[in-house]
């Protein structure tokens, strides 16, 4: 029995060492670089479950230390009880990742695993040669593949450029018309994508549709939204969607754990009237959102909401990278920062300049402006402030149902929480939003709202003085 015991602790360990990792087959000895091995565990997402001795930001905490895996699995190997195929401890490892299945447990530490689902199929994502790097890594702790200890980093070459992830602040849905409750159908597909973050930063952000935040989607309430879960088939990780706006358990999380290349569907009635996050739910949460997997959701109460001139959408967002702000080249998430709530970056839509230099909200002397803004976090409480204005309304927790409080210079939005606010413009020139928590300017955390039109200096006047950022 005491046999027995053993051997299950190494498949277990071995086994969810398959969370992050795909398939290859037997090939010729090879030396691997640093680099080569760190990309190859950053393209696993390898680190997001296990601490891997000298392995970038492998610091996770939801699976076993394989630190000694290769003990481990010479005494799997040698066991009597042992029923595999492997005689050496290169193949071992090389077998967890081969057949996930047999190696998975039913229950995992981030709750009961679905053979084939938990974890995502990598197989289909990381070649031969990446397998066999990590492998060859793996069989040479505790001392380490590259020498003496474990303490390789990764040379990654610099990026200066890549895709552009950020959700444009007017790209949302006009107000509905007048109607009966109808059923509304939502696509959202997960999309990993590498990303511009910084100019000559890059980061892979995980994505509803391509950008950040997700798509903004607009119901009335009663309606009965039919949700279609998509998964790209390029996806390294299952991804699902949680609608704050749903009642019933996970949001819709518990019927949208989706495969990469699978769909899920679910339907679900609106049955409050507010303004809602939705995020992936799909452990570990708070690394998916933080990689860009949030939006909200409207739901209209049934004469709809008052006619404004502009509407925008914004929403703030943390990034935990391998490097510290500013540093070029491509960036890697760090499981350690976040679970410590130590960001790099805060944004806005995404990536540092989104809402400035990319696609800064654009308005005119005497509209009515009203945005729709949440925090995805996963972890800050953002004090939104538009230096320069007055909220005329906030609608306070997103309830749009009570009366808004008025005359408001800043206002409160937790994680995962969202407001409405609207004011109007009487002078033009440039207003900067912002998180009153203002050293997270430097960090990244800025928008513009652009106003042109004719002075008005019976409300302000003076000379413009050099330095002031507006």
């Amino acid at each position: 029995m005491k046999i027995f015991f053993k051997f299950l602790f190494v498949t277990v360990m071995i086994g969810l060492f398959v969370a992050a990792c795909g398939k290859s087959e037997p090939a010729a000895p090879k030396t691997y670089t640093e680099a080569e091995v760190s990309a190859a565990f950053e393209k696993g997402t390898c680190g997001t479950c296990h601490t891997i001795p000298g392995i970038p930001n492998a610091a996770g905490v939801i699976a076993p230390d394989l630190s000694n895996i290769k003990d481990e699995a010479e005494k799997a190997v040698s066991s009597s009880t042992y029923t595999g195929s492997a005689h050496n401890v290169q193949d071992y490892v090389r077998e967890s990742i081969l057949k996930p299945d047999t190696f998975v447990v039913q229950n995992c530490p981030t709750g009961p695993c679905v053979a084939g689902v938990m974890p995502a199929k990598l197989s289909e994502t990381l070649n031969e040669d990446e397998i066999n790097a990590i492998v060859s890594y793996l069989s040479g702790l505790p001392e380490g593949a590259f020498g003496t200890s474990a303490t390789a980093d990764a040379t990654l070459a610099p990026v200066t450029g890549g895709a552009d992830i950020v959700r444009d602040p007017t790209d949302l849905p006009g107000p509905l018309e007048v109607r009966e409750p109808t059923t509304v159908v939502i696509n959202l597909e997960a999309v990993e994508v590498e990303g511009q973050l910084a100019d000559g930063t890059t980061y892979t952000y995980w994505t509803f549709n391509g950008a950040v935040p997700g798509p903004f989607f607009r119901v009335r309430v009663g309606d009965t939204i039919e949700v279609h879960m998509k998964n790209n088939t390029s996806s390294t990780m299952n991804h699902s969607v949680d609608f704050h706006a749903v009642t019933g358990p996970g949001g819709g999380a518990v019927m949208t754990q989706t495969q990469a290349g699978q769909e899920t569907v679910f339907t679900a009635q609106a049955l409050n009237v507010g303004l809602f996050v939705y995020h992936c739910a799909t452990p570990m949460v708070a690394q998916h959102i933080s990689n860009g997997m949030y939006g909200l959701i409207l739901v209209e109460p049934e004469g709809g909401l008052p006619p404004v001139d502009k509407e925008f959408y914004v929403m703030q967002g943390e990034l935990y990278t391998s490097g510290a702000f500013g540093e070029q080249g491509h960036q890697m998430a760090d499981t350690t920062k976040l679970l410590n709530e130590d960001p790099d970056y805060f944004v806005f839509n995404g990536a540092v300049g989104a809402l400035t230099a990319q696609k800064p909200l654009m308005a005119n002397v005497g509209d009515t402006v009203r945005i729709f803004f949440g925090v995805g976090g996963p972890n800050f409480t953002s004090s939104f402030h538009v230096i320069g204005e007055i909220f005329d309304r906030v609608y306070d927790q997103a309830s749009l149902t009570a009366a808004p409080l008025t005359d408001v210079q800043t206002t409160m939005v937790p994680p995962g929480g969202a407001t409405m606010v609207e004011f109007s413009l009487e002078v033009p020139g440039n207003y900067i939003l912002v998180d009153h928590a203002l050293a997270r300017l430097q960090r990244g955390l800025a928008g513009y709202l652009m106003v042109e039109g004719d002075p008005n200096p019976a409300i302000y006047d003076g000379t413009p003085s050099a330095g002031s950022g507006h």
